[in-house]
């Protein structure tokens, strides 16, 4: 697993972690932001057009007005995959029934990784697809996709399994913001994560405030 990248990412310029527990105020929006026109932009999540475990196409506009929590694996992954899947199914549990939170999980490994088995895949984990979509798509576009979540994935013949990967998890708000990020093989990681996650939720669909009537 290759966490110099990202380390470097995270504590130069404006990152800052959201999974360091005790931070008053929102989260913030991690990455870099620059000024246009006077008003400042951050970064955001690309467009993207990948095929989901049930041959249905997934889209930017599938997590419209959502949260989700993304990451990168592959099914044949012998080191941590097994480990983050377990946590990732431990979020899947806990938001289940909390339809403004999604899951998107990029297949890495797109020769191996079919529609057909990323299926066998989901159906093994018990998910549901409306909830948790298992995705492949063009080498270059899921590499590239890591990059934008500000997470490592590459081909490495002398890696296990032939990838060099990380393990993180990733939350992105309504806006395309990556707000967090955690170890994806670290429990108690992913459980100062769901702090994150509940914190976030209250951020973006706070109840309006009543009109104050003079």
């Amino acid at each position: 697993m290759n966490q110099l990248r990202l380390f470097i990412l995270l504590v130069t310029g404006p990152f800052l972690s959201a999974c360091e527990g005790g931070q008053e105020g929102p989260l913030p929006v991690l990455g870099n932001k620059y000024t246009v026109g006077g008003d400042t932009v951050f970064h955001e999540i690309a467009d993207f057009r990948f095929v989901n475990q049930d041959s249905q196409w997934v889209t930017n506009a599938t997590f419209q007005d959502k949260v989700y929590l993304a990451d990168f694996f592959f099914t044949s992954c012998p080191t941590i995959c097994p480990k983050v899947k377990k946590q990732m199914l431990r979020l899947y549990n806990k938001y289940e029934q909390d339809s403004r939170v999604l899951l998107l999980s990029h297949s890495i490994d797109v020769r191996r990784d079919t529609v057909g088995h990323l299926r066998r895949y989901a159906s093994n984990l018990g998910v549901k697809t409306e909830k948790w979509h298992f995705v492949t798509g063009l080498h270059d576009e899921i590499y590239e996709m890591a990059d934008d979540y500000f997470s490592t994935a590459k081909v490495d013949a002398e890696a296990p399994g032939g990838f060099d990967h990380s393990g993180l998890i990733i939350l992105v708000d309504a806006n395309r913001h990556v707000r967090a990020y955690c170890d994806g093989t670290d429990a108690a990681s992913v459980g100062q994560f769901m702090e994150d996650i509940d914190k976030l939720l209250r951020e973006e669909y706070a109840p309006a405030l009543d009109p104050i009537v003079n």
